[in-house]
C-alpha cells in the first residue's frame, strides 16, 4: 500500500501551480490555452507560474526547473500538452516527492482520459484545483519514462511517419490513420530479438515488439483483458506480432481499430515486471530506435523494460469532476 507524504498532500491542496505549457501540442493555441488556466487559477485564488516549451530540445531543462520551484516552494508540477509532453515531464518529477498534475491538449490524450481528467482546458484545470494525490504505475526503458506505450521496429516508424504527415495535413486522427496505412504498406523489415524475463529466454522474430502501460489504450484495440488486468497487479503488457505481410498487417490494423487485436492469431501477448530485450542488429550500427509516448529516440541495447520503482504521485479529480472513461 503507497502512503503519500502529509507534505505533498498540502502542496496538492493549496500549493503554488508551475505548468509546464507545450504550445505545439493538439490543435490549441497557446494563447488561449494559457488565458483560460490563468483565468481559472486565478479565481480560485491559486498562484501559479508558467513555463513554455519553446522548443522540444529543451523540455527536460524545462521540466527540471519546474520540480526544483516545487520543492523549493512545496508546490505542484503540471504538464500541459499532449502524451508525449506529459511523458517527458513525468520523468522529470518521477522520484521527486511533487504533486504531478495534468492538462491534456495533445490528440489522442491515453494517459489523463484513463485517469478520468477532462479534456476541455477549463473544466481539466477546475478539477485540477480540486484533485488528490492517487500513486500510478510508471514505466521505463532504459530508465526512460513511459506512461502509456514503449515499443521498437514498426511502431516507432509508423509514429516518425505520422509526425511527417501531421505537419503537411494537419493534427486529426483520421491523418494518423491514413499515415499508419502509407506506413505498413511500404514496411519489410523484421526484428530478431533475444528477450529474457523471470529467467525464461526466447528468440523471436517479429516486425514490431509493444510494451503497454495504459488500461484504456490496449482495451480499445481489444488485447486480451488478462493483460489489461496485469497493468492493475503492477506489471506491463508485451505484444508481437508474428511475420507477416503487408495485407495482413493491414488487416491487424483494421482489427485493431474495430477492438478485436487480440484475437487475432499472428499476435500474442504476455505480462511481466522486468523485460530485456537484445536485438541482432546490422554490423557497425549499436543503437536501436526506441518510441515512448509518441516520441522516438535512438537507445543503446540491451533494452530494459521495467516498472519504475516508484509510482508518480497524480492528481486525480475528485468524483464529482472526473470525465467518463471513453
Amino acid at each position: 500500500m503507497n502512503t503519500v507524504d502529509p507534505f505533498a498532500q498540502d502542496a496538492a491542496r493549496s500549493g503554488p501551480l508551475f505548468v509546464v505549457l507545450n504550445a505545439g501540442s493538439g490543435r490549441h493555441q497557446k494563447g488561449s490555452q494559457q488565458q483560460v488556466m490563468a483565468q481559472v487559477f486565478s479565481q480560485a485564488g491559486r498562484e501559479f507560474e508558467f513555463l513554455h516549451i519553446k522548443d522540444t530540445a529543451h523540455i527536460n531543462e524545462i521540466a527540471n526547473s519546474a520540480v526544483a520551484l516545487a520543492q523549493a516552494r512545496r508546490g505542484v508540477v503540471v504538464a500541459a500538452g499532449g502524451d508525449g509532453t506529459i511523458s517527458a515531464v513525468a520523468g522529470a518529477v518521477l522520484g521527486s516527492g511533487c504533486p504531478f498534475g495534468v492538462l491534456p491538449e495533445g490528440t489522442f490524450n491515453y494517459f489523463g482520459r484513463d485517469n478520468a481528467i477532462p479534456q476541455d482546458t477549463e473544466a481539466a484545470a477546475r478539477a485540477l484545483l480540486g484533485a488528490s494525490i492517487t500513486p500510478v504505475q510508471v514505466g521505463q526503458v532504459n530508465g526512460r519514462v513511459f506512461l502509456v506505450n514503449a515499443s521498437v521496429g514498426l511502431y516507432p516508424q509508423l509514429l516518425e511517419d505520422r509526425e511527417a504527415w501531421k505537419k503537411k495535413w494537419g493534427r486529426s486522427r483520421i491523418v494518423a490513420f491514413v499515415s499508419g496505412i502509407a506506413t505498413l504498406l511500404k514496411w519489410r523489415k523484421q526484428l530478431h530479438l533475444n528477450i529474457e524475463s523471470a529467467g525464461q529466454t526466447a528468440t523471436l522474430r517479429t516486425p514490431t515488439l509493444f510494451v503497454g502501460n495504459n488500461r484504456l489504450q490496449l482495451a480499445r484495440v481489444g488485447i486480451d483483458e488478462k493483460e489489461v488486468k496485469a497493468l492493475q497487479a503492477g506489471e506491463l503488457a508485451g505484444i508481437v506480432v508474428r511475420p507477416i505481410g503487408s495485407l495482413a498487417m493491414l488487416g491487424l490494423l483494421l482489427r485493431g481499430v474495430l477492438g478485436r487485436l487480440g484475437d487475432a492469431d499472428h499476435v500474442s501477448s504476455f505480462s511481466f515486471r522486468r523485460l530485456t530485450v537484445t536485438p541482432k542488429l546490422r554490423k557497425r550500427r549499436n543503437r536501436i530506435k526506441v518510441a515512448t509516448d509518441g516520441e522516438t529516440v535512438w537507445m543503446q541495447p540491451p533494452l530494459l523494460f521495467q516498472v519504475a520503482a516508484e509510482p508518480l504521485l497524480l492528481l486525480v479529480p475528485a468524483p464529482a469532476d472526473r470525465a467518463e472513461v471513453a
